[in-house]
């Protein structure tokens, strides 16, 4: 190929992730997808006639919902519910109306397009341990996914880092409509996300390298950096009784000295690294871990255990045989994607009849879109509701199909008193669809985010109508 080839080739290569990213402008103008601000709260509304799928208490089959500033006010079967004399009525007989769904594991607002290594923020390369980086700092609130997923229902995510680090940084909760990214992002470094298996290996580890090649080098590495916070903490509340000490004995001017001298005490230096680790050594915070195999399950909850970590395994997609011993750990567990390949010595549904499996011995579970860690963990998003139908049909109960892209999520997170299911005071994150939510023929007819309806356009809505003509 000649030189003038190859800049050819690269200018079009550069076009296309250009248009990708920003829309076509074709004949009527640059295509631009809703926005995901809300609108001002106006009055009460009432959604009547629905088949209301409560997730926390039944179905009402001919329901009323009352929204009143942005929290479900009233629900319950038409006669039983009194409704506001100025609310907005919305007729919603034919209609299915369910909690919005919440995705546990995506990467939302980190990645835009693939191919475009400029446009994806999910890993950080320098370290294997990084739990110091946090996704709010990088999550892109205006990315046009966004709006993508929300007209398919999906109203509340967890953004996780990428999977190629050991700990790669600590995940947010977001809604998928707010002012801005602030007021998107409900939750702010709610869980660590952790990765154990063949690929948070650096391959080409050998020598000199720093990283780890091995399965030993990653937990070995791991326990390390456990035992360094923990003395890190030690040696900070150390430093601080001393320096309590130093200030009691201080000399009249007010300056305190080491020991009576005339020398002040120098304060310990922080290590952020070692400085984030600590709530979740203390069990404030979950730490979500990403594994696969059943051996590195085992492996990786030795290390958990040991530390007393709170623990949410994630995948478990080839760990079969210790489903017992998982479900002993009494640990919640994010199953997906659904979708996965079995192994060689696997029946052909094993992964497909996961999450019944699960379910079977009393795990709470979880659901999630999709490719997990990587760019496709923003693509897939609006694929949830398909994911859990996929488990249904292979076993798993409709109601805790239901539950594991709502409330299970929201319990698993911290926000099951706010969202997840429709009862009275939380957040009126609502969905209209004219049928089975997991069924890929439904159709959304409406997206409510804190008692706000969404704009039912997205960057593909808009390319449809474009060329539709």
């Amino acid at each position: 190929m000649t030189n003038g080839m190859r800049t050819s080739s690269l200018l079009a290569v550069s076009a296309f992730t250009l248009s990708s990213a920003l829309g076509y402008a074709g004949a009527s103008g640059p295509i631009q997808a809703s926005s995901n601000t809300t609108t001002p709260k106006t009055g009460p509304i009432a959604i009547t006639g629905g088949k209301l799928l409560t997730v926390s208490h039944g179905t009402v089959e001919n329901g009323v919902l009352v929204i009143v500033d942005g929290k479900i006010a009233a629900v319950g079967a038409v006669g039983n519910v009194s409704v506001p004399k100025d609310a907005t009525i919305v007729d919603a007989h034919g209609l299915t109306v369910y909690p919005g769904l919440i995705d546990p594991d995506t990467t939302l607002g980190l990645t835009e397009v693939a191919a475009d290594q400029n446009s994806n923020d999910l890993a950080e390369p320098s370290d294997e341990i990084m739990p110091h980086m946090h996704v709010a700092d990088a999550f892109h609130a205006e990315t046009e996914l966004i709006p993508v997923a929300r007209l398919n229902g999906v109203t509340n995510a967890v953004v996780a880092p990428g999977t190629d680090d050991s700990v790669a940084g600590q995940d947010i909760f977001i809604q998928l409509a707010g002012r801005n990214r602030d007021a998107m992002i409900l939750g702010r470094d709610i869980a660590l996300a952790m990765n154990y298996g063949a690929d948070q290996r650096r391959r080409g580890g050998r020598g000199n390298s720093q990283f780890p090649s091995t399965r030993m080098g990653l937990i070995t590495q791991l326990r390390q950096s456990l035992l360094d916070a923990q003395h890190y903490e030690e040696s900070r509340n150390a430093a601080a009784k001393k320096a309590d000490k130093t200030d009691k004995g201080a000399d009249k001017s007010g300056a305190a000295t080491s020991g009576g001298g005339d020398k002040p005490e120098k304060p310990m230096e922080r290590d952020l690294k070692l400085e984030a680790l600590l709530p979740y050594l203390h069990g404030e915070r979950p730490v979500v871990v990403g594994v696969y195999e059943a051996y590195d399950v085992e492996s990786i909850m030795k290390v958990a255990q040991e530390f007393h970590l709170k623990v949410i395994l994630n995948h478990v997609t080839h760990s079969q045989e210790i489903l017992d011993e998982i479900a002993a750990w009494k640990v919640p567990v994010i199953v997906g994607p659904v979708y996965d390949l079995p192994a060689a010595n696997e029946r052909y549904d094993a992964v497909y009849t996961l999450p019944a499996e699960l379910q079977k011995r009393g795990v709470k579970i979880a659901i999630s879109s999709g490719e997990a860690g990587g760019p496709g963990g923003a693509h897939t998003v609006r694929n949830l509701p398909y994911a859990a139908g996929f488990a249904v049909a292979y076993g798993l109960p409709y109601d805790e199909a239901l539950k594991a892209i709502t409330l299970n999520v929201a319990e698993m997170f911290g926000f099951g008193d706010k969202l997840g299911s429709l009862d009275v005071g939380k957040s009126a994150n609502i969905v209209l669809a004219n049928g089975d939510p997991l069924d890929v023929r439904t159709d959304v007819k409406s997206v409510y985010i804190d008692g706000v309806a969404q704009p039912m356009v997205s960057r593909q809505t808009i390319l449809r109508d474009e060329y539709s003509k």
